[in-house]
């Protein structure tokens, strides 16, 4: 239940303490909100929305979970740190079939954070494996955090959000929950860019720019699916399965590859799916023509949404609803406005790398000529590039 929010940068302590008390509070204001909703649901009686908020939660947990699991298994079980080695196998299972097993991996994600090495001779040695095992574990946990976005957040904000076309105490969440997941979807993006070159690291503009174009296509296909949520609420299941299976079906001819197992990457292509239905996610290089596509795709289904809203909304009209055409119309601008902030992202912003320009195209350290033969130590990993999932995505989203 928004767990990953704890994820954040550990790279000094002084930050470490800023980000962790705001990480804390923002967390607990979302776990809050989700009791309060899903207590007034119960109160008022919805039991089919309470129903549905309990699934999206519990739904989204066993996903996260699957995927955590399967991960270890394509790591073979090589545990990174002494924590990570104390269940055997059988214990790990069980861990992710009790839903304990993103909890395990935060946790001694925060553990390797802290590991402070004893010999001053060992200082340099000792903290470096420890930023680069730590920069590994979070890296995974981002990723399922990313998941769990677009499992639980996105239709628990469509959810929200229809009801609060109806109930405005409700709005507070869903204000809530779309700051939040723009706020991730920006720290995901910093992930991805410490895979680039020195030269190639954004300024604090282009976040800025890749936080709202986020934000704004976010909110407008949100807001089209919760008007239409909350005038048809028994179409939307219709609505979700047909769109659902037309962009699997994508997904799937995208030949992606981002799995170590044919099973596991139709259960990636099925998720891709999911993540589509809210927003655009590059599953492989080269998908800027797909992109194109998508969002007119997603435009025309929002003015669709947007215009069967309207129509309902005439024959019908309710009292709290003044100027349905005005706030049809303002949906699909807001989606335009979105596509145009992304194009000036892409345009000014959006670094364009070969595959062999990331960062970790090998899998040795960049050390000086002379020290490597004054010295017979193995060579170590990248610092920041020794997650071969996360750079997989970095080569989708910036080749």
């Amino acid at each position: 239940m928004n767990l990953c929010l704890l994820l954040v940068s550990k790279q000094n302590p002084s930050c470490y303490n800023y980000n962790t008390k705001f990480y804390i509070i923002l967390h607990h204001l979302m776990v809050g909100l989700d009791i309060w909703a899903a207590v007034s649901l119960y109160k008022q009686e919805a039991y089919v929305y309470f129903s549905l908020l309990l699934l999206f939660l519990l739904g989204s947990s066993m996903l996260v979970q699957v995927y955590s699991w399967l991960w270890y298994r394509y790591d073979d079980f090589k545990m990174k740190t002494k924590i990570e080695k104390k269940p055997s196998q059988c214990q790990l299972k069980l861990l992710h079939v009790f839903q304990l097993g993103i909890f395990f991996r935060l946790f001694h994600d925060d553990i390797c954070a802290f590991i402070e090495p004893q010999s001053v001779q060992s200082l340099y040695r000792k903290r470096a494996d420890a930023e680069s095992v730590a920069k590994f574990l979070r890296q995974d946990l981002r990723i399922l955090r990313f998941i769990e976005t677009f499992s639980e957040s996105a239709p628990q904000l469509a959810l929200i959000s229809a009801l609060s076309c109806c109930v405005v105490q409700f709005l507070s969440k869903a204000i809530g929950s779309t700051l939040s997941i723009a706020s991730f979807l920006t720290t995901y993006d910093h992930s991805m860019r410490t895979f680039l070159p020195e030269k190639e690291k954004h300024h604090m503009i282009s976040l800025v720019f890749y936080f709202i174009w986020n934000l704004v296509l976010i909110s407008s296909r949100i807001a089209a699916l919760a008007l239409f949520a909350s005038v048809l609420p028994c179409f939307i299941f219709a609505h979700f399965i047909c769109s659902w299976l037309v962009l699997f079906f994508f997904a799937w001819r995208s030949k992606t590859s981002f799995m170590d197992d044919p099973r596991g990457e139709w259960l990636y292509r099925t998720t891709v799916g999911l993540i589509w239905y809210f927003n655009w996610f590059s599953v492989a290089k080269g998908m800027r023509i797909r992109s194109v596509l998508y969002h007119a795709y997603i435009l025309i289904d929002i003015c669709i949404l947007c215009g069967l809203w309207c129509w309902k909304m005439s024959t019908d009209p309710p009292d709290f609803v003044t100027h349905p055409l005005t706030t049809a119309a303002c949906v699909v601008a807001v989606y335009v406005l979105g596509l145009l902030f992304k194009v000036i992202y892409y345009t000014f912003f959006h670094p364009n790398l070969d595959k062999d320009k990331l960062k970790g195209a090998t899998i040795t350290e960049e050390q000086p000529e002379d020290e490597e033969r004054s010295h017979s130590v193995p060579t170590r990993p990248l610092k920041a590039t020794d997650n071969k999932r996360m750079r997989k995505l970095a080569e989708n989203f910036f080749c």
